[in-house]
């Protein structure tokens, strides 16, 4: 309880603990930043680090001239990807050993459905999936346990590592200093995840829409 209060703090307060990370540590926040973005993308039990928040606060710094904006693309980007191939990497060598017969929550046939989802939809969902809070630290995992080709992974995982860190660290250096994002910076936040997860809806409502309209393919 204790320490999920400290996260939502951290989240909620972010720019506050960020300058005091900047002013402590100076040029060591971004490795700081770095074990950040690649314990959240790369290990599947830590969904509850700040992702999008973070990118924008760091941003937001940049502006105000504290960081390097081109470092935190550069060091970021590479967490995210790095991240994302760790967590690709564990769940394709241990996580099918959750997909036992007999195993009630994890089910051979979640495997099965996962590996033809990611064969359809697989590049496209890594990418959305970067923008969802939660989602993105799961998606490569289930995208190693569903065995999609590695080489297609990395490629998506790529762009979409990039395009993450990129966006919201720019949003972060060009608007974090306008006074109404600094005195409503929480909101703000808000308002960016919530940003984040309208395409995710959007593929949902298509699928879901294509669904209905369409004979599904025998297996």
């Amino acid at each position: 309880m204790e320490l999920l209060q400290q996260a939502l703090d951290f989240i909620l307060h972010i720019d506050k603990h960020l300058l005091e990370v900047v002013s402590t540590y100076g040029t060591w926040t971004y490795a700081i930043l770095f074990a950040i973005v690649f314990f959240e993308t790369g290990l599947v039990v830590t969904p509850f680090l700040p992702g999008d928040s973070l990118l924008f606060a760091a941003g937001a710094l940049a502006g105000a001239g504290a960081l390097d904006v081109s470092m935190i693309i550069l060091l970021l980007s590479a967490a995210a990807i790095i991240g994302d191939t760790v967590n690709y990497s564990i769940g394709r060598a241990f996580g099918v050993r959750a997909f036992t017969e007999g195993n009630r929550f994890f089910k051979q046939e979640y495997l099965l459905r996962t590996q033809r989802f990611y064969e359809k939809h697989g590049g496209k969902t890594i990418v959305l999936a970067r923008f969802v809070p939660i989602v993105r630290t799961f998606a490569p995992f289930v995208a190693g346990v569903g065995r999609m080709r590695y080489a297609r992974f990395w490629a998506y995982n790529a762009a979409g590592g990039v395009f993450w860190v990129a966006s919201l660290t720019l949003l972060g250096y060009f608007f974090g200093s306008i006074p109404v994002v600094k005195e409503n910076f929480a909101i703000a936040i808000l308002a960016i995840v919530f940003l984040s997860i309208v395409p995710v809806f959007v593929e949902l409502i298509k699928a879901r829409w294509g669904r209905g309209h369409t004979v599904p393919p025998r297996v």
